[in-house]
């Protein structure tokens, strides 16, 4: 499993040996939505970077999901539309939400490395 990046709306991605693209909201995020009561998950088409893909509802408020770059959603995590707790119990894991394609496999550098991300939220903290 290689490296996480970040986003600067809290979404992580990981690199996949199939050369995809999982997608998920981190911790800080999640802590900040409390608990998820569920989840519309994207289509399979090509999104561009910073369009709405997904809808998190928890018990604070609604959420929206943005691309984090251009690209393709291939998959979906379907245990979330019966289990959205799962985001609460594994933001980093099996509460992913998609796995995408993306158009430029080399932009994924750009994002926010664990420091980086870190000083992110030390910075807005």
């Amino acid at each position: 499993m290689s490296e996480l990046r970040f986003t600067a709306d809290h979404e992580w991605l990981r690199l996949e040996q199939d050369g995809s693209v999982t997608v998920g909201i981190t911790e800080y995020a999640q802590d900040a939505l409390g608990d998820v009561v569920f989840v519309q998950l994207p289509e399979l088409q090509t999104y561009a970077k910073g369009e709405e893909v997904a809808v998190l509802e928890s018990v604070k408020a609604a959420s929206n999901i943005v691309m984090p770059l251009d690209g393709e959603v291939l998959e979906v995590n379907q245990a979330l539309a019966d289990s959205p707790e799962l985001v609460n119990e594994e933001p980093l894991g099996k509460g992913w939400f998609f796995r995408m394609q993306l158009a430029d496999a080399g932009i994924l550098d750009s994002l926010l490395d664990r420091a980086g991300y870190e000083n992110l939220l030390k910075a807005n903290g």
